[in-house]
C-alpha cells in the first residue's frame, strides 16, 4: 500500500531540513518538498540536492516572481497599504501566493496534508493556514512547532536530530538574524533587535543597501511612469513590474532608501521588533502617492486612504483569499482608472525628493490655485461658504455665551 503524501513548505534552512526526517519518523509520510520562489535569489542554490539528501522524494521549485509582483504587490502599491504606518507588507504579501502553490502541488501529487515550519508565536502560521483553509479545506495541516511530537526547541537540538538521522550539513549553532527575503524586501529579527533599547548593528545587518550616511554625496534623478496605477517604466525604459522592482531596489539600496526599524503588533497579540529593508518598494509607494495627489478628488482620496489601511490589515492578518479583500481591491482598482503619468524625484541619502509630477488627468488647475484672481474663482464667494461651513460652530458659541450669561 502506497504511503500518504505530505507537502512540506521548504526553504532549505535548518527548521525545514529537520522537519523532513521528523515527518517520516512520526507520520510515515512520503515527503514532497515545495519551495516557492518569490525572489529569494541565491538562497535556492543547491536546494534540490539538499532536499533529497535529507529524505524528500522530490522537490518542486515554483517560480512565482511575476505572479507575486503583478497580482499581489501591485494591488498593495495602488492601495498604499501600509501596516501601522511603516511596514510595507513584504512578508505578508508573499504568504498567500505561497499557500496557493502549496495547494496546487498537493492536488497534483494527491497529497493528504500540508506541513509548514512557522513557529507558534508568529504571523506566518496564520497566513499559511488561512490560505490553505480557504483554497483546500479538506487538506490536513501540520504545524510542526505546535505539534506534540515536535520536541526540538533550539538550533543545537535540531542539528543533533539531523545528525542522528544521517544528515550532515554545514548548519551553525551560532545565533544569527532571522531573515525573510523576496523580491520586495528583506526582514531582520533577533540578536540585538530583541531589545528595543539597542540600536541596530547596521554594519552587520544590512543586505540590500547602505545607511544614508554611507550613500553617495551626490543625488540621483529617477523618473517613474505609471498607467492606471501600475508602474510601467523607469527613466523611460519600459519594463515589467518585477524588473522595475529589481531596478529600484538597486537604486534605492545605493542611496540608503527604505530602511525602517519597527516595533509592530503581531496578529497573536505580542509586540515584535524588526528592521525591514524595502528600497524599491519605498520608492514605488512614494512615487505612486505623488501621482495620486494630482489626480484623485478630495473625497475619493480620503476614502481610498481608509481603504488602504483596511487592506493593509487584511493582508497582514492573512485574509487574502476572502470576499473582503476582493471587495477592497475592487474599490482600489476603480480609483486607479486615471492614475497615469510620470513622477520625477531625486534620491539622496535616504530621502526621496520631489522633482516634478505630470499627468494628462491632473486636477491641479493653475488658474484656480494661483494667488491672482481669475475667472474660475471669485474671492468673494468664500464669504458665503465660510458662513455656512462655520454655522454650527457659531451657533454653539452663541449658545454657550447664553448659558454663561444666564448662569451668573
Amino acid at each position: 500500500m502506497a504511503k500518504e503524501k505530505v507537502i512540506l513548505a521548504y526553504s532549505g534552512g535548518l527548521d525545514t531540513t529537520a522537519i523532513i526526517p521528523w515527518l517520516k519518523e512520526n507520520f510515515d509520510y512520503e515527503v514532497i518538498c515545495v519551495c516557492v520562489d518569490c525572489g529569494q535569489g541565491n538562497e535556492l542554490d543547491g536546494l534540490e540536492e539538499r532536499a533529497k539528501y535529507c529524505g524528500a522524494e522530490k522537490l518542486y521549485i515554483e517560480n512565482v516572481i511575476d505572479e507575486f509582483c503583478d497580482e499581489y504587490i501591485v494591488p498593495c502599491v495602488q492601495a498604499h497599504a501600509v501596516y501601522e504606518n511603516k511596514y510595507l507588507l513584504g512578508t505578508s504579501m508573499a504568504r498567500p501566493v505561497i499557500a496557493k502553490k502549496l495547494v496546487e502541488i498537493a492536488r497534483k501529487e494527491g497529497a493528504s496534508a500540508i506541513c509548514h515550519g512557522a513557529t507558534g508565536k508568529g504571523n506566518d502560521q496564520i497566513r499559511f493556514e488561512l490560505g490553505i483553509k480557504a483554497l483546500a479545506p479538506d487538506l490536513k495541516i501540520i504545524a510542526a512547532w505546535r505539534n506534540d511530537k515536535w520536541t526540538l526547541d533550539s538550533r543545537e537540538s535540531e542539528i543533533e536530530y539531523c545528525k542522528q538521522h544521517g544528515i550532515e550539513l554545514p548548519f551553525s549553532a551560532d545565533n544569527s538574524y532571522s531573515r525573510d527575503r523576496n523580491i520586495w524586501h528583506i526582514s531582520h529579527e533577533g540578536l540585538e533587535l530583541e531589545d528595543p533599547a539597542n540600536e541596530p548593528n547596521f554594519e552587520h545587518l544590512l543586505v540590500l543597501g547602505v545607511t544614508p550616511e554611507k550613500a553617495p554625496d551626490e543625488g540621483e534623478y529617477v523618473t517613474l511612469s505609471f498607467e492606471k496605477g501600475v508602474p510601467t517604466a523607469v527613466n523611460g525604459k519600459k519594463m515589467k513590474v518585477s524588473e522595475i522592482i529589481t531596478e529600484l531596489n538597486k537604486l534605492g539600496g545605493k542611496h540608503g532608501i527604505g530602511i525602517v526599524d519597527i516595533v509592530e503588533n503581531r496578529v497573536v497579540g505580542m509586540k515584535s521588533r524588526g528592521v525591514y529593508e524595502t528600497p524599491g518598494g519605498t520608492i514605488l509607494y512614494e512615487a505612486h502617492q505623488q501621482l495620486e495627489e494630482l489626480i484623485l478628488d478630495r473625497d475619493t482620496y480620503r476614502e481610498k486612504e481608509e481603504m488602504g489601511n483596511k487592506l493593509a490589515q487584511i493582508v497582514y492578518e492573512g485574509k487574502w483569499f476572502t470576499p473582503l479583500r476582493e471587495a477592497a481591491q475592487a474599490f482600489i482598482e476603480k480609483t486607479q482608472e486615471y492614475v497615469t503619468g510620470e513622477v520625477k524625484f531625486k534620491l539622496y541619502k535616504g530621502n526621496i525628493i520631489k522633482a516634478g509630477t505630470t499627468s494628462p488627468y491632473s486636477l491641479y488647475n493653475e488658474k484656480i490655485a494661483s494667488f491672482t484672481t481669475g475667472d474660475l474663482y471669485d474671492h468673494h464667494d468664500a464669504e458665503g461658504f465660510i458662513n455656512l461651513f462655520g454655522l454650527s460652530t457659531k451657533v454653539r458659541a452663541m449658545k454657550m455665551q447664553e448659558v454663561a450669561k444666564n448662569g451668573k
